[in-house]
Parts: structure tokens; C-alpha cells; sequence
């Protein structure tokens, strides 16, 4: 068998799985303790043109993109489409309880959510950064499934698929929520966090690497964390009310600031330093953040 699996439609998923035909086209539910998983699928990698949704209630190996992690009793994972999902171990029907939702982008069409489903970061989360449940609040997520199930197994008109939509978007704003509790939970460990990345960033300047590479993509100072960047991004956010793209703006500025006032550098010159290839690019930014031109701040301080 391929070590890769495309997934293109909730109907090839439900081929790939030997179950029935789906419900809705666009959207379904798969009870774990109905899936199997045979040896010859244990590392094959499966990419879906879907958005999934999943709880698990027990220990379940599996990689994600190419992380491997033990999923605890509790936890929510999001995935985007073409993240790749690859199981580590078999699985026997009735061996694992929890749920999948999939669905596909263009159920949202027509529908608010379709703009709106960027916003919600946790879908480009990495898997140990997976939300963790309590038993409430999965309650709370449960109801929310059965309902949207019931919604779909039923004749499919224009208002029950607003009913499902609905549901859908409730129970990703529930996400939200219970993601902010976990972050308020986990300040402390944050705080540390917070103070790595700034100082990973004060050395980058420090080392003049902005003269060198330029601006490094936020992904890059991400990885050196170990984390996703809109995860690092999240957690900035949350403890410091800055984006990680603000603290690297909010530093890019400072050191202009620095070099405006206490060098003879040309803005030209400063540009350069600072990881512009073009001056006027350098000159825009900095009258975006600070309302003046690079010249005109030299020259009123």
C-alpha cells in the first residue's frame, strides 16, 4: 500500500474506512469505537482536503504532521486540510471511545463562517498543543455533536443546514473559550515562555542578523521553541497583548528609533541595517507604527 493517502471528499473518507455511505456530503461524525485499524495502515500518511475536528476519551498514538504524541483522556485536536494524520499503533473496534468531526470547506459556503473559519487558530495548532477538557465542558462539546449529527441524518433543506452550521460555529466559539482557560491556567509556564522568545529575539538583533537574513519569518523563531507560530502568536497575545508579529515590529522600531537619534546613519543606511531591501519599504513601516517618516522623527527629536 501507498505510505500516502489523499483524501479528497467525506465519501472517499468513508471508502478508505469501509463504512457506509455518508449522511451529508459535507460533513460527518465517526464514532471512534467504530474504527479499526489494521497493521498495513499503521504509518501511512493521511492527507484530507478536510477539516477535522477530534475528541478522544483514551490513549490514542497517533502523528501529527510530524509530530508523534499520545493523546491524554480529554483531548481536542483541530486539524486544516492538508495536514497529514498518520496512526502509530493498531486499533480494534470498541477498543477507544471518542469522536471525529469532518467536514468540508465548502459546506461554509453561503455562510458567514466561510470568512470567519480563518480567524479560529487552533486549526494550525500542533498536537501537543491540543486542548484539554474537563469533564463539563466535554459535556458541553458532546451535546453540541449530537446535535449536529441529528441534524444531518435527517432530511437535508436549507434550514437544517443552517442548524448545522450554527451548531458548528457554537461549538468552535465553546473552542475559544476553553482554549483562554487553559492559557489562564498555564500563565506561569507561559510567562517563561514569553521571556525565551523575547530573548531569542534580542540576540537575533544583537547578532545583527537582521543586516544578514532580513526580518526572519515568525515560523522560524516558532521553531526554535518548539511550538507552532500561531500557537506562539496565541500565547503572546494572551500574556502580553502583543502578536508575535507586534514584539518583532515593536523591537524592528525601537532599534530604528536608536539609530535615528544616535548614529549619523543615513535612513538609507539604517534601512539596510535593519533588514529592508528597499528604503521606501523601511519608510512606510515606520510611519505606519509611529505616524511620521524616519527623517521628519530625526528631525522633530
Amino acid at each position: 500500500m501507498s505510505t500516502l493517502i489523499q483524501v479528497n471528499s467525506i465519501l472517499q473518507l468513508h471508502e478508505m474506512l469501509n463504512f457506509k455511505e455518508p449522511k451529508h456530503p459535507l460533513i460527518t461524525i465517526i464514532n471512534v469505537s467504530d474504527l479499526e485499524v489494521k497493521q498495513e495502515m499503521v504509518g501511512v500518511k493521511v492527507v484530507t482536503k478536510l477539516y477535522c475536528i477530534s475528541l478522544k476519551d483514551e490513549h490514542c498514538g497517533m502523528e501529527y504532521g510530524r509530530t508523534s504524541y499520545d493523546f491524554e483522556k480529554g483531548t481536542l485536536l483541530f486539524t486544516a486540510p492538508l495536514q497529514a494524520l498518520t496512526a502509530t499503533k493498531t486499533l480494534n473496534k470498541n477498543e477507544e471511545e471518542g469522536w471525529l468531526l469532518f467536514f468540508h470547506p465548502d459546506l461554509l459556503h453561503k455562510y458567514s463562517l466561510a470568512q470567519k473559519i480563518n480567524q479560529y487558530t487552533f486549526f494550525e495548532y500542533e498536537a501537543n498543543e491540543a486542548l484539554h477538557l474537563s469533564k463539563e465542558e466535554r459535556d458541553t462539546l458532546n451535546n453540541l455533536v449530537s446535535k449536529i449529527q441529528e441534524e444531518y441524518t435527517r432530511k437535508i433543506d436549507k434550514h437544517s443546514q443552517s442548524l448545522i452550521i450554527s451548531n458548528l460555529e457554537l461549538l468552535l466559539n465553546y473552542s475559544i473559550r476553553f482554549y483562554e482557560r487553559q492559557f489562564i491556567t498555564r500563565s506561569i509556564e507561559h510567562q517563561s515562555i514569553v521571556i525565551k522568545f523575547e530573548n531569542i529575539l534580542n540576540a537575533y538583533l544583537e547578532e545583527n542578523l537582521l543586516l544578514e537574513n532580513g526580518i526572519s519569518p515568525i515560523k522560524n523563531f516558532a521553531k526554535k521553541m518548539n511550538l507552532s507560530p500561531n500557537y506562539l502568536s496565541d500565547l503572546l497575545r494572551k500574556e502580553t497583548g502583543y502578536s508575535t508579529k507586534d514584539h518583532i515590529n515593536n523591537l524592528v522600531i525601537k532599534r530604528a528609533k536608536v539609530k535615528l537619534l544616535g548614529t549619523n546613519d543615513s535612513v538609507r543606511e539604517i534601512a539596510f541595517s535593519l533588514g529592508f531591501n528597499y528604503p521606501h519599504y523601511f519608510t512606510r513601516f515606520f510611519k505606519s507604527k509611529i505616524g511620521m517618516t524616519p527623517t521628519r522623527y530625526r528631525k522633530v527629536n
